[in-house]
């Protein structure tokens, strides 16, 4: 480090006070190495016999070392704490490395695989998918990922790395109407009580786009979408028809919420003829129908968007759902499940443990006497069939490829056609 002064340097406690009052002429120069600095500053606290000094005049030689070699008032506090100890100044370099990298640049790209391919689900979901590709399914690159906590997950997905392999409506008008019972259904821990619900895609030039039905299970989350030009009856009915015939269990309740698209003649002699329960959701009860309102966010918007589809293309959308969204949401794509704790106060409470995490087919096979509660065409040993047919990881990159290729097909018609 190199000062340069007037033609009298500094050698005062006087000459530092006028200094810094400014009207001490004085031209400087701060330049040299971090050891050059070092040496200049002990040279300073020697020169002036700091550890003689009384405390105002300390004061002005740190306001003084301040002003000159750039240091912050903590770093010079630091130096002159060295210097009072040991009359000197050394600087200690450091040699480490810091921590040792646990997961490496190979596991964060098979992270942002992982997430791409399952469309970006939370953090607890995300890690047993890990898990199950690493337990279940052998995959090996997974076997560091297995045992990632969930906090130390979100930080890879905040890393520059992650961030270079991933490139991040009408309001329902009440009725009064006498169809379906008004109350929140009862299934006693049985599958068979879906809650069903309308997603609509979007209108475009006053055009309506598709409308997906999403039904979702009450007990097991067993989700089945389909997808329908339009809402009336000579489209709805047969929908509804497909999406009761795809629950490999036998449907006892059917749970709406107060739109006219099921709260309607046709729609309550289907279910009449079938023995199915029609309820429909309370006033002031908003958590009536929450179980597929979340579902709507948390799948079709993620998987179809807010963009406009035309209604012709329903027909390429249920089929895209039945090959392959469909089995994917139920085999391969685990889901919380509540356990209802009571406190001290006798008060309810839902938690979501970790290790209730699973797919709604490890749901459906958990439960007691699950052979009754199945059709008479479905059994156990088919559904397990399917569920390891392949890994979750082989189910969704299907599911994207099969994805992709709707969406191409879509814009290129819709695009030709405009």
């Amino acid at each position: 480090m190199q000062t340069i002064m007037n033609a009298e340097e500094l050698k005062t406690i006087d000459q530092l006070r006028a200094f810094l009052d400014g009207t001490q002429l004085v031209v400087f120069e701060v330049a040299g190495d971090k050891d050059a600095r070092y040496r200049w500053t002990e040279g300073i606290l020697v020169e002036l016999r700091y550890r003689s000094l009384g405390k105002a005049d300390k004061g002005v030689v740190i306001e003084y070392l301040m002003k000159v070699s750039g240091y912050s008032r903590q770093q010079i506090t630091r130096l002159i704490a060295q210097y009072v100890k040991t009359g000197r100044l050394r600087r200690r370099q450091c040699t480490t490395n810091g921590f040792s990298r646990r997961y490496t640049a190979a596991d964060i790209r098979l992270l942002a695989a992982m997430d791409e391919r399952h469309h970006h689900p939370n953090g607890v979901t995300m890690k047993k998918l890990c898990e199950r590709a690493w337990r279940i399914f052998g995959e090996a690159g997974y076997e560091r990922l297995a045992s990632i906590s969930v906090s130390h997950l979100y930080n890879l997905r905040q890393s520059a790395s992650y961030q270079r392999h991933r490139r991040h409506f009408e309001k329902t008008r009440p009725q009064a109407i006498s169809i379906g019972e008004r109350r929140k259904p009862k299934s006693n821990g049985r599958p068979g009580y879906i809650r069903i619900d309308t997603v609509h895609q979007g209108d475009q030039d006053k055009a309506k786009g598709v409308y997906h039905i999403n039904a979702v299970d009450e007990v097991t989350q067993w989700e089945i979408v389909v997808a329908v030009e339009r809402i009336s009856e000579r489209y709805l009915i047969p929908a509804l028809d497909d999406l009761l015939a795809q629950f490999p269990f036998t449907v006892r309740g059917f749970h709406a919420d107060n739109g006219s698209e099921y709260i309607n003649k046709r729609v309550a002699e289907l279910l009449e003829k079938l023995r199915i329960e029609f309820t429909k959701s309370r006033a002031r009860k908003t958590n009536d129908n929450a179980l597929v309102e979340g579902k709507n966010g948390a799948v079709v918007r993620k998987l179809f968007g807010y963009t406009h589809i035309p209604q012709r293309f329903a027909g390429e959308i249920n089929a895209f759902n039945r090959e392959h969204l469909n089995p994917y949401l139920n085999f391969h794509r685990p889901c919380f499940f509540p356990v209802t704790v009571t406190d001290a106060r006798g008060k309810q409470c839902k938690r979501y443990p970790y290790e209730a995490l699973m797919t709604p087919y490890d749901k459906l096979i958990s439960l007691p006497e699950v052979q009754a509660a199945l059709k008479v065409d479905m059994s156990s040993e088919i559904l397990d069939a399917i569920a390891h047919e392949m890994s979750d990881n082989q189910a969704a990159d299907r599911l994207q490829q099969a994805r992709r290729e709707l969406f191409n097909r879509i814009h290129e018609r819709d695009w030709k056609r405009a």
